[in-house]
């Protein structure tokens, strides 16, 4: 359960669709149901919405995950992550991540300046910033989600295709690799529906069971939504299923009987 949230996020982080057309926009919003199996640990939200930082339009994402229930007693996990995203050039101009998983806490807060490529990162829990360097076309643990949904065209995408791209997290550089496996139609909680599989490589150890334990199924249509994510952990298998959305960009295809 300590990584509830951050599970989702990873997943969602490499959503991909066509260029053409923005895959998201002001108002958007997905409620997932976080569950072993029958039992729900927790829910996991994603909003989004028009905002300014610094005279900047920008689109104010914010992630929220949250246990409930029995499970809430047992491990309670709070973990807010938000990103103020440029709505034309799809680059983060602030990361926050404020979380509570069993008491292990932390209150970070990331400037990012892409003309000097240097991140200044508020720890606000230690009383600590730092200024580090990033690549060119970084993107945090949010605005990856959003970015790869507009810029990715998945039109000519083959089994086995890996995609990469750099992401700051924390006080630190990552290079995420993101493997597609295939297509394969779903049944959800709203109909049958078209999917594309994506798996992508994760660090083994502590949370994750080994390298490839993550998978999701997106919707293959412009809207590219996390439809279901499935984790083995350490402790079991973990899945998030999409129950709610609002504020689509494009209408969402089910496939009829």
């Amino acid at each position: 359960m300590k990584k509830l949230f951050a599970v989702i996020l990873i997943f969602s982080a490499f959503v991909s669709v066509s260029a053409q057309e923005r895959a998201y926009g002001n108002g958007e919003y997905f409620k997932f149901r976080v569950h072993y199996g029958f039992v729900t640990a927790g829910y996991a939200t994603l909003n989004v919405k028009n905002a300014s930082i610094k005279g900047k339009d920008v689109y104010h994402v914010r992630g929220f995950g949250e246990t409930v229930g029995i499970s809430k007693w047992f491990f309670k996990v709070e973990d807010d992550y938000q990103s103020y995203i440029d709505r034309e050039k799809d680059i983060p101009y602030r990361f926050i991540r404020k979380i509570d998983e069993g008491g292990y806490t932390k209150d970070i807060e990331i400037d990012f300046n892409h003309t000097t490529k240097k991140a200044t990162v508020n720890d606000k829990k230690n009383n600590e910033t730092s200024v580090l360097s990033f690549p060119k076309d970084t993107q945090d643990m949010i605005s990856a989600f959003y970015y790869l949904r507009n810029q990715l065209n998945t039109e000519n995408i083959k089994a086995g295709d890996v995609i990469e791209m750099n992401m700051f997290f924390d006080k630190e550089n990552y290079k995420f690799r993101l493997k597609f496996l295939g297509k394969e139609i779903l049944d959800t909680n709203f109909g049958r529906v078209r999917t594309l599989i994506f798996r992508p490589y994760v660090q083994s150890g502590r949370v994750f069971k080994e390298k490839e334990s993550l998978t999701v199924w997106i919707s293959d249509d412009k809207n590219k939504i996390p439809l279901l994510v499935k984790a083995d952990l350490a402790v079991g298998s973990l899945k998030a299923t999409l129950t709610e959305f609002k504020g689509l960009q494009h209408s969402f295809k089910i496939i009829a009987d």
